[in-house]
């Protein structure tokens, strides 16, 4: 088996067409079942090929110098990277770096010069971060962006040379001392060829030019895509955004513009909200004045404004074939909302990926969200598993969340275990933990399907009890259910685990909209105090260890100043997730700033209802 020809046929030299309606869609599938079926030897393979490309690299001599790797077979060579190469961390690679950063050429990760450099969310611990970007990392969005509308077109075949309404933000980019240039991950795919090559082999294109999407203001961006996907609307074959959130705030933001952007286009002019020259000439190019389409967007509007928007996408785009983003993890509070302006239409979740590396596809696009496992693509990068363990005997832990095992080829994985991905990449990282908590589900042929648990750092944890993201999710939506009962909405929320006095307690922070009685609220906050599972946190709040969980309602638009605030520290709409547990002292001021109520738990006592 040839593999680095297999892995050739989805690159971006390659002329493939990606929308699964013609013969080279099939290719690309058939490409993945063969190169699935072979995932342990393929792996094995893949690693070969990243180390003996950055054969002589400085990272690596420490470990590997003394050894003549460029004659060794792929296994051999497998066997001894993981013995002697010491799993990693992000500050194991900062110091190279920033010396890349400074201007330093020689090869200190890769041997092909590194000239771009990403920037993480930083929503684990507020930091953002620099990451190595190469032509591969722009290359593996493509090949995975293919593969993913080959599968969709299966289920869901779209038009050619119809639009796509994206809502995708680029961040500002900077230079650094040694003229490298930094931004977003998503930000130098947008302005890549790749992202070109895309439309170019889907025969769909995006609604917005450059000028919008690399704007660099999310709020003048926004309009301007929901007016140019409004401006194009009989032709927009499906709706995406990078993260689900993006799209919900897009359409939040048009219940309150709708009748500025059918303005703009009864008379083909942009609203003064339109700062940004760059931006104004190259809408203004675009857009033509149109009463009739304006008319009838205006007649649908204040129908939809009775209904409380329920069903817009359908309503405006009526062609329009499903939503795609990704939905999973921390993205999933936001999918009621989503399913409430969608009506019915398909929403597809993307593929599960990082900054330093996609990792997964959904293979199966007809699954809902809440569904969705992730087949690994073995040929993206190296991947190795750490055994996790809540309560284990006999485990190694240098961690207080997860009991650990020594880490195993993907060939060695089982199915219910979970696992820390760690990643050994084309871009110069090696043996790095990512933090990802996963669950093996099952396999697609010899792959593994994961499904996303939580980030290793992300947990509330006050005494002996350990809540992940999830295990917070699902108590929030039980709080939640309340909530709907009294005809609100949950617009957003997070969670602290406060330990500044004894005994300490977890607060969650919820911004809702509607008007909720103070009985309702304290309810609310008593089913999710009552409803964690963690025998740790149930013991420990019957003995008093862990006080009354607080809930604390914030004012309305408290998450959007969190927003404000990530994007002022140079990050791009595209990458923000709302950090779900936090301790990050900038998103906890503004939340206590905004704070307008606040409930005690009664859960484990007989006290009566109140608030503080």
């Amino acid at each position: 088996m040839n593999l680095l020809h297999q892995y050739q046929i989805l690159s971006p030299n390659n002329s493939s067409s990606s929308n699964g309606n013609d013969h080279s869609g099939n290719d690309i599938i058939n490409w993945f079942e063969d190169v699935s079926k072979n995932a342990g030897s393929v792996q094995t393979q893949m690693l070969s090929q990243i180390l003996k490309q950055n054969f002589g690299v400085e990272y690596l001599k420490k470990w590997l110098g003394d050894y003549n790797i460029q004659e060794m077979d792929a296994c051999a060579l497998e066997s001894l990277f993981t013995s002697v190469v010491p799993l990693s961390t992000h500050a194991d690679f900062e110091p190279f770096i920033q010396r890349i950063a400074d201007g330093d050429t020689s090869p200190l990760l890769t041997q092909q010069p590194i000239t771009t450099l990403s920037l993480s969310s930083g929503t684990t611990d507020g930091r953002q971060k620099f990451l190595p970007f190469t032509r591969h990392s722009a290359q593996t969005t493509l090949q995975i962006f293919t593969l993913s509308a080959a599968y969709i077109s299966r289920v869901y075949p779209i038009r050619e040379g119809g639009r796509i309404l994206e809502f995708i933000y680029g961040s500002n980019r900077f230079k650094t001392k040694g003229g490298l240039t930094v931004g977003t991950a998503t930000t130098h795919y947008y302005t890549s060829e790749e992202f070109k090559i895309k439309q170019e082999k889907t025969k769909t294109f995006t609604c917005s030019p450059d000028e919008v999407i690399s704007g660099g203001d999310y709020k003048q961006t926004t309009y301007c895509h929901l007016l140019l996907g409004l401006f194009f609307s009989e032709q927009v074959e499906f709706i995406t955004s990078a993260f689900v959130y993006s799209m919900v705030q897009a359409f939040h933001s048009f219940e309150e513009v709708w009748r500025e952007i059918c303005s703009d286009i009864r008379n083909g002019t942009l609203s003064s909200r339109i700062k940004s020259p760059k931006m104004r000439n190259a809408v203004l190019n675009i857009i033509s004045p149109n009463s009739h389409l304006a008319s009838k967007l205006e007649v649908a509007c204040y129908e939809l404004e009775v209904v409380d928007w329920f069903g817009l996408i359908p309503k405006l785009w009526p062609n329009a074939k499903y939503l795609y983003s990704i939905m999973t993890g921390s993205m999933q509070p936001y999918l009621e909302k989503v399913r409430h302006y969608a009506n019915g239409l398909p929403l597809i979740s993307a593929g599960y990926g990082s900054t330093e590396s996609w990792i997964g596809l959904n293979v199966d696009p007809s699954l809902p969200p809440e569904k969705v496992t992730f087949t690994v693509v073995p040929t993206f990068s190296y991947f190795e598993f750490i055994p996790l363990y809540r309560h284990q005997q006999g485990c190694t832990s240098d961690a207080d969340d997860f009991m650990e095992e020594k880490p195993i080829p993907l060939s060695q994985i089982k199915v219910g275990q979970d696992y820390e991905l760690v990643l050994t990449t084309f871009t110069g990282l090696y043996r790095y933990r990512l933090g990802d908590v996963v669950e093996v589900t099952g396999f697609h042929n010899g792959t593994p399907k994961l499904n996303f648990v939580c980030r290793r750092k992300l947990i509330l944890t006050v005494n002996i009890d350990k809540n992940t993201e999830r295990d917070l999710q699902l108590v929030v939506e039980k709080g939640s259910k309340l909530l709907r009962k009294a005809k609100a909405e949950l617009v957003d929320f997070t969670s602290y685990a406060d330990i500044s006095a004894q005994p300490g307690h977890y607060v969650i922070y919820w911004e809702i909209k509607g008007e909720v009685e103070d009985k309702v609220l304290h309810a609310c906050c008593s089913e999710m105090d009552i409803s964690f599972a963690d025998h740790g946190y149930v013991v420990s709040r019957k003995t008093n260890s862990i006080g009354a969980l607080e809930l604390c309602i914030v004012e309305k638009g408290t998450f959007k100043k969190i927003l404000d605030n990530f994007i002022a520290n140079g990050a791009a709409l595209s990458q923000f997730k709302t950090p779900r547990c936090t301790n990050n002292h900038d998103i906890l001021r503004i939340l206590n700033t905004c704070i307008i109520k606040k409930f005690l738990s009664t859960a484990y006592t007989s006290n009566q209802p109140s608030n503080i």
